[in-house]
C-alpha cells in the first residue's frame, strides 16, 4: 500500500468485512454491496469475493482476496459545518471547529440537494483527505 494511505487507514482481515462497510480498493474509499466467500480447495485458501461503490465516484469495483489477507478501511472523521456558498455543483463549506473552508460536490440525493442552502449546517465525512456531504444538521439559533 503506498505511504499516504497509511496515517488515514487501518487494516482489517478480509474475513471480518461485511455488507455496508467501507473499504480503500484502488485507492478509492468504497462501501461494500456485496461479499462471497468460497470454500478452501483441495489446495488453497478460502476467497472472498468484495463488490463496492467508491464513495466520491460511484463506480462499482470488485476484489478478490485470500480471507487470510488484510484489506485498508478509510478512517472516517465525521465533521460539522455551515454551508456559505453554492454554485452549480460545488458547495462551500466552513467547519464549525476549524473555521477552513472546504469545497465539497454537492450530494447525490435528491431530497438532501434541494435543501442545502448557504446558511444550513450539514454533517460531512472526511475520507482519505476528501470530504462527503452526508447530512443536513438542525439549524443553530
Amino acid at each position: 500500500m503506498s505511504d499516504e494511505l497509511q496515517g488515514n487507514v487501518k487494516y482489517v482481515s478480509v474475513s471480518k468485512i461485511k455488507e455496508g462497510h467501507y473499504v480503500v480498493i484502488d485507492g478509492e474509499p468504497s462501501r461494500v454491496v456485496s461479499i462471497a466467500k468460497s470454500k478452501p480447495g483441495k489446495h488453497g485458501a478460502a476467497k472472498a469475493r468484495i463488490v463496492a461503490v467508491g464513495v466520491f465516484d460511484g463506480v462499482k469495483r470488485t476484489i478478490i482476496k485470500p480471507v487470510s489477507d488484510k484489506l485498508p478501511i478509510p478512517i472516517i472523521e465525521k465533521r460539522e459545518g455551515q454551508v456559505i456558498n453554492l454554485s452549480e455543483d460545488i458547495v462551500e463549506v466552513m467547519d464549525s471547529e476549524t473555521y477552513e473552508v472546504l469545497e465539497m460536490s454537492l450530494p447525490d440525493d435528491p431530497s438532501l440537494r434541494e435543501k442545502i442552502q448557504p446558511g444550513t449546517y450539514v454533517e460531512y465525512w472526511l475520507m482519505l483527505g476528501k470530504p462527503k456531504i452526508v447530512s443536513l444538521k438542525r439549524t443553530r439559533e
